[in-house]
C-alpha cells in the first residue's frame, strides 16, 4: 500500500493533507521483520491495527520537506512537498501515526489519521507499466532481498543504451565496495527506462532550462550541485513496476552533482569523473542515514549546533564518554578524541572550497573543476600518509558539516573524503540495513 500525502510548513510549523492511497504493486519488503528497531532518520511512521493496538509494521525515513525547513528561504514563506510512506498492505483497517525528533531528538506524534483498506477512497488496482523493465542481478524473492531500482533522467530516446550500460557500471561500482562487496548474493537491482525527448536535465544556475518526466533538477535549495526531484507521484509511479525498497536516479550529465535522502532515492551524475564516489557516498545516505562528515565544503541548509548526540550512526557529539556509539569497535591504544594534523588539513580543505566557488561562479568547463578535485584527492591522501593514527579507529573531530564538537571515527571515510571505501562504522551500519531487508 502507498499511502500518499502533501507536506507543507514553514521553519516552525508543519501540516499534512492526504492524497492517494492506492496500490504500490507487488511489496518488496521482508515479510518476517517488519518493526524497524533501528530506528534511523529524523522522522518515523507506525502502522498499528485499529482494533487491537498492535504494531504491524514501522520505518524511519527523511524528506525534502524536513531539509527544506532547515533553509532560509523556510523562515519567509510556506512551501508543500509530495510524500510517500509504504507498507504491507493491512487486513483491517489501522492508524497511521507519523513521528518527529523534538528538541532532544526524541521521537514525537505529530500525525494521526485512520486507513481502512476496503473504503472505496482505497484504490487496490495496481498501475498498467508500459516502461521497459530490465534485470542487472537477482539473487532470490524480492521479500528476501535487498531490493534496488534504477530510473534514468535526461537520457533521450536515442540513448537508451547509454543508460542501461550507465546503470550497470554503477551497479558494479556500488557492488564492488564494501559491504556491499560482501553482501552482493542479498541484493537484486532492476532497471526502468524513463526515455526523453532530449537529452539532459533542468540545470537553472547555468541557465540550461528543460523539462523532462523525473523533473529532476540541479540547483536544489539553490545549492548548484545539489540534485534532486520534487515530482514524488510521477517517480513513484514509475518505480512500482518493479519491487525495491531503495532507488537510484541517474542524471544524464556531466556536471557534478547529486543527492541522496534517507529511504527515498538517490540521484547521480553519470557522466561526471566522480560518478563512483557520487554513486556508493549518496547511496549511504539513502540506505544507512548515514551523515556527511565533511564541513569544508558549503551546503545548502543550516548546520544544527552541537548540544544532542546526532542520531546519525557515524558520527557523535561524545557527550556521554562511556556509551562511544562504536566503542567496541575502537582499536586498542588509541587515545579518545584522536589527535591528527587538522588545522593544517582543514586550511587546505577551505583554500579548496574557495577555489570551487570561484570556478563554479567564472562558469568553467567541467573537466576544471574535476582537475580541481583531483589535486584535492592527492593532496589529502598525502597529508593522510603521514598520520600516526591513519588506520586507526578512534574519535577524530571534525563531521557533520561542524568543524568543531562533532567526531567521525576514523581519519577518512567516502563519508568524509571522495575516497571510495567506507570505514568500519558505516559498514557496520550498512549491513544493519542490509540484514533489514534480507532476513
Amino acid at each position: 500500500m502507498r499511502f500518499d500525502f502533501f507536506h507543507t510548513g514553514n521553519s516552525k510549523t508543519e501540516v499534512f493533507a492526504i492524497d492517494k492511497i492506492a496500490s504500490d504493486g507487488l511489496w518488496s519488503g521482508s515479510l518476517t521483520v517488519l518493526i524497524d528497531e533501528l530506528e534511523l532518520g529524523p522522522y518515523f511512521y507506525e502502522v498499528i491495527d485499529k482494533n487491537t493496538n498492535v504494531l504491524l509494521y514501522s520505518r524511519g525515513f527523511a524528506n525534502i520537506f524536513g531539509e527544506w525547513q532547515t533553509t532560509p528561504e523556510a523562515d519567509q514563506v510556506w512551501g508543500t512537498f509530495h510524500e510517500s510512506l509504504r507498507f504491507p498492505w493491512p487486513k483491517n483497517p489501522v492508524t497511521l501515526i507519523v513521528k518527529k525528533r523534538d528538541a532532544k531528538n526524541v521521537f514525537q506524534t505529530i500525525w494521526t489519521t485512520h486507513v481502512d483498506p476496503a473504503s472505496r477512497e482505497v484504490n487496490p488496482a495496481d498501475i498498467i507499466h508500459t516502461e521497459k523493465v530490465t534485470t542487472i542481478c537477482e539473487n532470490g524473492p524480492a521479500q528476501d532481498k535487498l531490493d534496488i531500482v534504477i530510473l534514468g533522467d535526461g537520457y533521450s530516446t536515442i540513448e537508451m543504451d547509454k543508460f542501461n550500460k550507465d546503470a550497470k557500471r554503477l551497479s558494479d561500482v556500488l557492488l564492488s565496495a564494501e559491504p556491499f562487496n560482501t553482501r552482493k548474493n542479498d541484493i537484486n537491482i532492476r532497471v526502468i527506462e524513463t526515455p526523453t525527448q532530449e537529452s539532459g536535465v533542468h540545470k537553472p544556475h547555468p541557465g540550461v532550462f528543460k523539462r523532462t518526466p523525473l523533473s529532476v533538477h540541479y540547483g536544489s535549495f539553490d545549492s548548484e550541485r545539489y540534485v534532486l526531484s520534487y515530482d514524488n507521484r510521477t517517480i513513484r509511479n514509475i518505480a512500482s513496476a518493479v519491487p525495491y525498497e531503495f532507488m537510484v536516479i541517474l542524471v544524464n550529465e556531466r556536471t557534478y552533482g547529486g543527492g541522496g535522502i534517507y529511504n527515498l532515492y538517490t540521484t547521480v551524475s553519470s557522466d561526471n569523473k566522480y560518478s563512483d564516489y557520487i554513486m556508493i557516498h549518496e547511496m549511504g545516505h539513502h540506505m544507512a542515514g548515514l551523515a556527511d562528515e565533511y564541513y569544508t565544503s558549503s551546503t545548502s541548509y543550516e548546520a544544527p549546533s552541537v548540544e544532542l548526540e546526532p542520531w546519525e550512526p557515524n558520527i557523535t557529539a561524545f557527550l556521554d564518554k562511556e556509551n562511544l556509539k562504536w566503542k567496541d569497535i575502537v582499536t586498542e591504544g588509541t587515545p579518545l578524541p584522536t589527535p591528527w594534523n587538522k588545522e593544517e588539513f582543514d586550511k587546505h580543505g577551505y583554500q579548496i572550497q574557495r577555489e570551487r566557488d570561484s570556478l563554479r561562479a567564472a562558469k568553467v568547463p567541467e573537466e576544471v573543476m574535476e582537475d580541481l578535485f583531483l589535486r584535492q584527492y592527492n593532496q589529502e591522501d598525502e597529508y593522510f600518509s603521514k598520520e600516526k593514527y591513519k588506520d586507526a579507529i578512534g574519535l577524530f573531530e571534525g563531521a557533520g558539516y561542524n568543524q568543531y564538537g562533532l567526531y567521525r571515527s576514523q581519519l577518512d571515510c567516502i563519508m568524509y573524503t571522495r575516497h571510495t571505501v567506507f570505514c568500519k562504522v558505516c559498514q557496520r551500519s550498512i549491513n544493519n540495513v542490509i540484514d533489514q531487508y534480507s532476513k
